[in-house]
């Protein structure tokens, strides 16, 4: 691997990389790195993970002029999560060299944003839903931007959002650099870089197989009833550091993290319907240890990048091999080994079987845990931690009751109590979870949004096209017109398109960036005094 010293890089720049730790780049970078600083259009196939960021952001900050009081860049990305990191990176490469960034999603107040805005960002980081609403707005204006990055370009277009792309890149100069990041290359992907991308150097450090070799992946064959104690001793053997546990609805989230909380585990529940302080809350915590479990839904989840992450559940099968990978790529990280554990009904085996054959991995079939695996796993997690202390302090004070204790007990015993106290007697609360419907193996959908035909769904966009659901937490459903309709499952499991709130008549933007602010037909008043409102 190159040494970052190596790709001439400006000193304020290389001092920011080098203040982040890092030495030598990955193998994304080293390949993608030379193209974007040669000003060539781009196509870099590679995983979250693997350092992408930094591959298309090193160049980018590079090459800015600080003293450019103009939009000059735009990053594209699916989820507001992934736009506040991408936003947090960017920050720390270019804080040396004083560039200015600002990310822009839904779920954020958006005339703060216009105030930051006045601020005259050099690059710009956003959601197509939200970025189409400022350019229509007016308070965005993409007429002088040299460079366009489209982050994690397949879930883009997954989501839904081809037409708001489209939209938004006929809107940037045609002479300009565009570089597009996906983890797969299906074929809108193709007409998508066809259409938009200028005889681009194509990149790729995909291996053969889907699924990172550094993840140990099993599953579990059981019934539904038998899941969650199944989990509670899973969590016990594997005594894991941080891990996340994939849900299928918002509902099952839920109810999984109020039940492992009613068991004695540190958890906490993210998915669409927490507000963005609720869900930064969480995050907040699961990053700094004060919880060691979460519980997500796949849309919460997605661009989710946490390090330390030893463990990753699947409860419920997800519904097809991309969402598979993309969860248990929430482990085995930078170098580190990770456990992906899947729960798999009967009557889901042959779903299991057709994301092995297209993730071209053999997944390793485990028995359930037993009771006496999982007390031996927490008994030994407190051993650990006792050896920990013996190292590490000084337990003088202790010294005098230990003698004496000693002298009228025998010593097996004692310790033996010790560690029953110590390892604590885990509340056998009964814990009823809602059934969720087993999944069946079947072909995949065709993208019927770029293959000409109307497709289904009432999920308004710009340019008034109809976006088609993806079959994430199925139990509900939200209608784009503003509207939600009464939930049959009680309000536990509409589909998490994240944020779609609706109840106060507002609308707040989620993970899928769907639930925008609707100013497309405003007034040219409106749009006028917000454009002033960003000059001022």
């Amino acid at each position: 691997m190159k040494n970052f010293s190596e790709f001439g890089l400006e000193p304020k720049v290389l001092r920011a990389i080098t203040e982040m730790g890092f030495e030598e780049s990955t193998p994304i970078q080293e390949k993608a790195m030379p193209i974007a600083m040669d000003n060539r259009d781009l196509i870099g196939q590679a995983q979250t993970g693997t350092g992408k960021t930094a591959a298309f952001g090193i160049p980018l900050v590079n090459k800015i002029d600080v003293r450019e009081e103009k939009i000059v860049a735009l990053i594209m990305c699916p989820t507001r999560e992934l736009a506040i990191q991408v936003a947090e990176e960017i920050e720390k490469l270019g804080r040396f060299k004083g560039i200015r960034s600002l990310p822009i999603y839904g779920g954020q107040d958006i005339v703060k944003q216009i105030r930051s805005l006045k601020k005259k960002p050099q690059i710009i980081i956003g959601t197509p839903g939200r970025l189409l609403d400022h350019i229509n707005r007016k308070t965005i204006k993409l007429d002088d931007v040299q460079t366009v990055i489209l982050d994690e370009a397949d879930e883009m277009l997954d989501m839904g959002f081809m037409e708001d792309i489209q939209s938004i890149l006929k809107l940037v100069p045609a002479e300009r650099q565009t570089m597009l990041f996906s983890a797969t290359m299906p074929v809108n992907i193709q007409r998508l870089a066809q259409q938009f991308l200028r005889n681009p150097e194509h990149v790729s450090v995909i291996p053969k197989q889907m699924s990172a070799p550094l993840i140990e992946q099993s599953y579990i064959e059981l019934q539904e009833r038998q899941k969650f104690d199944a989990l509670c001793r899973l969590i016990d053997m594997e005594s894991p550091d941080l891990a996340i546990i994939f849900g299928r609805t918002k509902r099952r989230v839920d109810e999984l993290a109020e039940g492992l909380q009613k068991r004695g585990y540190t958890a906490e529940g993210l998915h669409g319907d927490l507000s963005q302080n609720q869900r930064d809350n969480v995050m907040r915590k699961f990053r700094d240890g004060s919880i060691d479990v979460l519980v997500a839904t796949d849309v919460a989840a997605r661009g989710l990048d946490v390090s330390g992450v030893t463990h990753v559940i699947n409860f419920d099968l997800p519904q097809d091999p991309e969402s598979y990978v993309h969860r248990i790529g929430r482990t085995g990280r930078a170098g580190k080994e990770g456990a992906a554990y899947t729960f798999v009904t009967p009557r889901e085996i042959d779903h299991l079987n057709f994301i092995e054959k297209l993730t071209r991995h053999k997944i390793t079939k485990k028995p359930i845990p037993s009771l006496a695996e999982a007390i031996e796993g927490k008994q030994k997690v407190t051993a650990e931690r006792i050896l920990a202390l013996l190292d590490k302090e000084d337990h003088n004070e202790y010294k005098g009751l230990a003698i004496q204790l000693l002298e009228q007990h025998d010593s097996v015993h004692l310790l033996a109590s010790a560690l029953k106290l110590l390892t604590g007697d885990k509340k056998e609360v009964a814990i009823e979870l809602t059934p969720e419907e087993p999944l069946r193996a079947k072909k995949r959908r065709q993208d019927v949004r770029s293959s000409g035909r109307k497709p289904s769904g009432t999920y308004g966009t710009a340019a008034g096209a109809r976006r088609n659901d993806k079959p994430y937490d199925r139990s509900g459903s939200n209608s784009g017109s503003g509207s939600r309709p009464p939930r049959r499952d009680g309000g536990g499991g509409s589909r998490d398109y994240a944020s779609r709130d609706n109840r106060g008549g507002g609308r707040n933007e989620g993970s899928r960036d769907y639930g925008r602010d609707r100013g497309f037909n405003r007034s040219t008043s409106s749009s006028r005094s917000n454009e002033e409102l960003v000059k001022n």
